[in-house]
C-alpha cells in the first residue's frame, strides 16, 4: 500500500464504495418491499410495536459484541499484521477473536432468553399491556437466535475488509433482507408476526453464508483455540472494551427512548422505528459505505505512520459525505409526507403519518451528523484510540439531557423543578463521595427530560434527542482530532459545506415548485400510482437541479467522482 499515489488511493476508495452503495441500495429496495408489506398488515399498532421492542436487545448485543464494537478493535490490529506481512500471527489472531466472541456472544444470548420476561417489563418496554408483553418476549426469543450467527459473521466481514474485499461482504446484507423477505412474503401468513423474526434468523444464516467463498479464497486457517494468552488478543480487548462502554452509552440512549415511546400509547414505538428506518436508507448508502471503505486504509496508514495520506483519506470522505447528505436531508424534509404516504397505502392515519412525519423530519436533520461520524470515529480507531471516543460519547449523552431540557425551557412547566431536583440530589450524592449513586440520579433525570420532551413534542422530541447527540460527538471529536493531527483540512470542508448548503436551497426551490406544480395538477390527494410518480418526479428534480447548481458553485467533486469510479487503471 506504500507505493500507491493519493490519486489511486482515492480511486480505489471510490469504486469501492461504489460497490457497497450499489449492494446497500439493492438491499434497501428489498428493505423496501418487506417494508411496503409490513406496514400494509401491521400498520403503526401493537404488534410491530412488539417486533420492534424484542429486537432491541437482540440488536444491542451483535452492535457491542458480535459487530460494531469488535470491528473497531479487530481491524487495526489485523490490518497491521497485514501490512507487515506477519499473515500467521494475523490467523492466529482472527481464530482467538471468532473463538471468544462466540462463547461471550453465547453466554448473553442465554442470559437474555432467561430473563426476557423482566427485561421487557422493567428495561424495555414497561409501558406495555401484559399480551403484548407475552407477544414480545416470545419474539426476543427467537431474534437472539440470530445474534449467535451475527457473532461470527461480524468477524468474517472485518477480515475481508482488512483484505480490501468489499463485494461480499456488501452482499451479506442484501441476503439478510431476502431472507427477512422470505418471511415476509411466506410466513407471515401462517405464523404472523412471529414468521418475520424466522425470516431474520434465516437472513443471518445467508448473511454468514455468503463470506465463506472470499475467505476460503485468501486462504484462512482457523485454529480451534481461543487464544486468551496471545498478546494480539489482549490488545484487541483492551481496545475494545471502551468502544463497548461507548457503544454501551449508546444502546443506553436507545433503550431510554424505547422506554419512553412504550409509554406514549400504542402506535409511537412503531412511529419512532419508522421513521428511523427511512432516516437509514440514505444513512446506510452514504455514512456506512464510506465507512466501511475508509476504515481499512485509515488503520493501513496508521500503523505505516503516514500521517499525510491518512488526512487526505479522511478529508475526502468527508466532502463526499457533505455533498451527499446536505441534499438527501433536504429532499427528506420535502417529499417525507408523500413518501410516508406511498410506504403506507392507506394502512396509516391522519395521525400515524404525522407521527411518522414528525419522527422523520428531526432524523434527517441528524442523517449529516450521523453520517459524518461514521467516518471521523474510524479516524480515532485506526489511530487504536478507542478511549477518546468513549469519554465523548459520555459527555455527548448529557449535554443532550441539557439541551434538550433547555429547547422546551417554559414550554413545559415541570422542567426546571425537575432540573432543580436532579441537580439538587446528584450534588448530594457527589459530596457524600457516593458516585454510583450519583450517576443513577444522572441517568433518572436523563429519563424524566426526555418524558418532559416527548409530552411536549411527541415521537419527534425523541428523535431531536437523537440527532442532537450525533451533533455534539461529532464536534468535539473534530476538535480533538485537528489538535492531534494538526490539520483535519478545516478550510476545505467548509468550503463544501457552505456550497453544498447553497446548491441544496436552490434544489428545496425546485421540489418546491414541482410539487405546486402537481398539487395543481390532482397529485397530492392521488392513489398509490400518482405518489409514486411524484416521490421520483421530486426526487428526479431535485437530484438535477443540485448537480446543476453544484457543478455552477464549483463542487468539483460532483465532475471528478464519476471519472474516478469509471477510469481504468491499478486501483
Amino acid at each position: 500500500m506504500a507505493d500507491r499515489t493519493p490519486h489511486a488511493d482515492t480511486q480505489r476508495m471510490a469504486r469501492n464504495t461504489l460497490i457497497l452503495m450499489i449492494a446497500f441500495g439493492t438491499a434497501k429496495a428489498i428493505s423496501l418491499a418487506q417494508t411496503f408489506i409490513i406496514a400494509s398488515v401491521f400498520g403503526v399498532g401493537d404488534e410491530w410495536d412488539a417486533f420492534v421492542t424484542a429486537n432491541r436487545i437482540p440488536e444491542q448485543i451483535v452492535l457491542l459484541i458480535g459487530g460494531g464494537a469488535l470491528s473497531y478493535a479487530f481491524i487495526p490490529i489485523f490490518s497491521g499484521l497485514l501490512a507487515r506481512d506477519e499473515r500467521a500471527a494475523g490467523w492466529r489472531l482472527a481464530s482467538a477473536v471468532i473463538n471468544t466472541v462466540f462463547v461471550v456472544t453465547l453466554a448473553l444470548s442465554a442470559l437474555g432468553f432467561l430473563f426476557a420476561p423482566w427485561l421487557v417489563e422493567h428495561v424495555v418496554a414497561p409501558g406495555f399491556a401484559a399480551d403484548k408483553v407475552a407477544q414480545t418476549v416470545t419474539l426476543m426469543r427467537i431474534l437472539l437466535i440470530s445474534t449467535l450467527v451475527f457473532s461470527v459473521s461480524g468477524i468474517f466481514q472485518g477480515i475481508l475488509h482488512s483484505h480490501n474485499h468489499f463485494l461480499l461482504p456488501a452482499l451479506a446484507p442484501i441476503l439478510f433482507d431476502v431472507g427477512i423477505l422470505f418471511g415476509v412474503i411466506f410466513l407471515i401468513g401462517p405464523l404472523g408476526v412471529y414468521g418475520i423474526a424466522w425470516g431474520a434468523v434465516l437472513g443471518s444464516l445467508l448473511h454468514l453464508g455468503v463470506q465463506v467463498p472470499g475467505l476460503l479464497r485468501y486462504r484462512m486457517r482457523w485454529l480451534p483455540r481461543l487464544g486468551w494468552r496471545d498478546p494480539a488478543l489482549r490488545r484487541v480487548i483492551t481496545l475494545m472494551i471502551p468502544r463497548v462502554a461507548g457503544l454501551g452509552v449508546v444502546a443506553f440512549n436507545t433503550l431510554v427512548f424505547n422506554n419512553i415511546a412504550s409509554r406514549m400509547g400504542s402506535g409511537a414505538v412503531s412511529a419512532f422505528d419508522w421513521g428511523y428506518r427511512l432516516m437509514n436508507i440514505p444513512e446506510t448508502l452514504i455514512g456506512s459505505a464510506m465507512g466501511f471503505v475508509v476504515f481499512p486504509t485509515l488503520a493501513a496508514f496508521s500503523a505505516l505512520g503516514d500521517d499525510a495520506r491518512k488526512r487526505g483519506a479522511m478529508s475526502g470522505a468527508l466532502r463526499f459525505i457533505l455533498i451527499a447528505t446536505i441534499p438527501a436531508a433536504v429532499g427528506l424534509v420535502l417529499i417525507g409526507r408523500p413518501l410516508i404516504s406511498l410506504l403506507e397505502r392507506g394502512a396509516f392515519d391522519a395521525e400515524d403519518s404525522a407521527l411518522v412525519y414528525g419522527a422523520l423530519q428531526f432524523f434527517a436533520f441528524g442523517l449529516i451528523f450521523q453520517s459524518l461520524h461514521e467516518v471521523v470515529a474510524r479516524s480515532f480507531y485506526a489511530d487504536k484510540d478507542t478511549v477518546t471516543p468513549l469519554w465523548i460519547a459520555v459527555i455527548a449523552a448529557v449535554a443532550n439531557v441539557l439541551i434538550v431540557g433547555g429547547l422546551y425551557l417554559g414550554f413545559v412547566s415541570d422542567f426546571d423543578g425537575t432540573t432543580r431536583a436532579v441537580f439538587g440530589e446528584w450534588g448530594t450524592a457527589y459530596a457524600a463521595g457516593d458516585y454510583e449513586a450519583a450517576l443513577g440520579v444522572l441517568a433518572g433525570g436523563a429519563t424524566q427530560l426526555n418524558e418532559q420532551l416527548a409530552g411536549a413534542t411527541g415521537v419527534g422530541g425523541l428523535a431531536i434527542g437523537y440527532s442532537a447527540t450525533f451533533l455534539i460527538e461529532l464536534a468535539l471529536l473534530l476538535i480533538i482530532l485537528r489538535r492531534r493531527w494538526g490539520s483535519v483540512d478545516g478550510r476545505h470542508l467548509a468550503l463544501t459545506a457552505a456550497r453544498t448548503v447553497v446548491a441544496a436551497i436552490v434544489m428545496g426551490a425546485a421540489v418546491l415548485g414541482a410539487d405546486a406544480v402537481f398539487g395543481a395538477l390532482g397529485w397530492h390527494e392521488a392513489g398509490v400510482a400518482l405518489t409514486g410518480l411524484r416521490v421520483l418526479g421530486l426526487a428526479g428534480v431535485g437530484a438535477v437541479t443540485f448537480v446543476i447548481a453544484g457543478v455552477l458553485l464549483g463542487l468539483r467533486e460532483i465532475r471528478t467522482l464519476p471519472a474516478m469510479v469509471l477510469r481504468r487503471g491499478q486501483p
